[in-house]
């Protein structure tokens, strides 16, 4: 898995189960009035490969951002696509 360096980049979420889980964010991706926040787990979680992801929506909360597990695959797509499309960008 990739080494983090800044843990400022670290992002903590607990799962339902309460365990905690922390995440690299990838990148954040506007998307039909959304947002989402494309994160890599920093410890291989059970059935990903080194270089996946997760797409989870992000929304305001009385306790600052609420993340929740995008479930939708097109959305998931379209997202994916933004990130892709945008790092195409950068490198012309």
């Amino acid at each position: 898995m990739t080494d983090f360096e800044n843990e400022d980049d670290i992002i903590t979420l607990t799962t339902a189960e309460g365990e905690e889980v922390d995440f690299v964010e990838i990148a954040g991706i506007a998307h039909k009035g959304n947002f989402y926040a494309i994160l890599q787990p920093v410890e291989l979680l059970d059935g990903m490969d080194d270089d996946e992801a997760l797409v989870f929506r992000v929304t305001k909360g009385r306790d600052g951002d609420q993340f929740s597990i995008e479930t939708d695959d097109a959305i998931i797509d379209a997202v994916f696509a933004e990130y892709n499309r945008l790092l195409d960008e950068q490198e012309d």
